[in-house]
């Protein structure tokens, strides 16, 4: 599994258990986390940090949408920076890529 928010990871491992019946233990076996973390990690308060990585995220995904999924990190960067977010492109780029989006290009286009 790759790098996500430890909320996300927590609340799938917990998930496993009331819809699959994995154990805790397994779960985080499998995901490469200690028990304890989960246990400690599952009650925790989301962080100022991880609600603006979710809004990032989501208006991320809103620009490529509305690109028809065309615009690569640079161009997603531009439009957030009009937008007020102060955020790097090598940022905008890593998420991009730890949610699956990658630009496209038109049918037809040179290069």
């Amino acid at each position: 599994m790759t790098e996500s928010d430890p909320a996300v990871v927590a609340a799938f491992i917990g998930d496993q258990r009331a819809e699959h019946q994995i154990p805790h233990r397994l779960a985080c076996r499998a995901l490469g986390v200690s028990e304890s973390w989960f246990y400690k990690g599952r009650n925790r308060p989301t962080t100022a940090r991880e609600v603006r990585r979710g809004k990032l995220t989501d208006a991320i995904k809103k620009i490529f949408a509305g690109s028809g999924g065309t615009y690569g990190s640079p161009k997603v960067w531009i439009l957030l920076v009009r937008e007020g977010w102060r955020v790097s492109v090598n940022t905008v780029a890593r998420l991009m890529a730890e949610i699956g989006l990658a630009g496209g290009h038109s049918v037809g286009a040179g290069g």
